[in-house]
């Protein structure tokens, strides 16, 4: 158990989901206080058992709809599950969501400092390592413009650049790569690579199966919300081609 990073166990998430559409706030508090709201009970993730090793870098595959992206959000402490429970053992930086913990009306360099504060950064670690986070992120001649006006591939570059610019003990990457340029998903492979070396596990989800093989020492296969299969990349990559191709 030493050198178990993330430890999940006996895992589930149940939504409750509202039977009717209702557009408007005040028609749903109308409808709670008559008891007029009915749900249906749809669970994300069922009965989800496995460990991560320290120092890994472990895939969670699945098509869409699978349950990837609700795993890692417990994982990161983003959402409570309703069974079960999931214990990390060292700090985390997730990159789970496009533009989480940033303010689109606060420029780049105010959101340096926002976004480092939500992953637990002091104003002091921030100090220290602006100068890298805007010399990885390309971004030099955009820090003071407001990032409402970033694209997709601009709140990529900034968010990966905070989270990696010290080397958290779990790193959390969700799909955020896909929306870069070729040249700096290369340069976050890159990166990725060296945090693993230096200890950092990293957990990845991405529809790139051959981005999955190239980086990934192990992965975790979801379907409709549980848990298929459990081993090493190759075995899961050829697994998963020959359960969907």
């Amino acid at each position: 158990m030493n050198n178990v990073i993330v430890e999940i166990k006996d895992l589930s998430m149940c939504f409750n989901m509202t039977t009717e559409k209702i557009t408007t706030f005040k028609e749903y508090l109308i409808k709670l206080t008559k008891k007029q709201i009915s749900y249906n009970e749809f669970w994300a993730l069922k009965d989800i058992n496995f460990q991560i090793m320290k120092g890994e870098l472990f895939g969670i595959l699945g098509l869409n709809g699978a349950g990837k992206s609700t795993l890692l959000k417990i994982i990161a402490g983003v959402l409570k599950p309703t069974i079960g429970e999931v214990n990390v053992f060292g700090r985390m930086a997730p990159l789970i969501e496009l533009g989480a913990g940033f303010d689109p009306e606060l420029t780049a360099r105010e959101n340096i400092y926002l976004n480092g504060a939500v992953l637990g950064y002091s104003k002091k670690q921030m100090n220290k390592n602006f100068d890298a986070i805007v010399a990885f992120s390309e971004l030099e001649n955009f820090i003071d413009v407001p990032i409402k006006n970033f694209s997709s591939g601009m709140y990529a570059r900034l968010g990966f650049s905070i989270a990696t610019v010290t080397n958290p003990d779990v790193l959390i990457v969700d799909e955020i790569l896909a929306v870069g340029d070729f040249k700096f998903q290369q340069k976050c492979e890159n990166k990725i690579k060296e945090m693993i070396e230096s200890g950092t596990t990293v957990i990845l989800v991405s529809h790139s199966i051959d981005q999955i093989r190239s980086l990934c020492t192990r992965a975790a296969l979801l379907e409709k919300g549980c848990l298929l299969k459990v081993g090493e990349i190759n075995e899961m990559c050829d697994y998963y081609y020959s359960k969907y191709s």
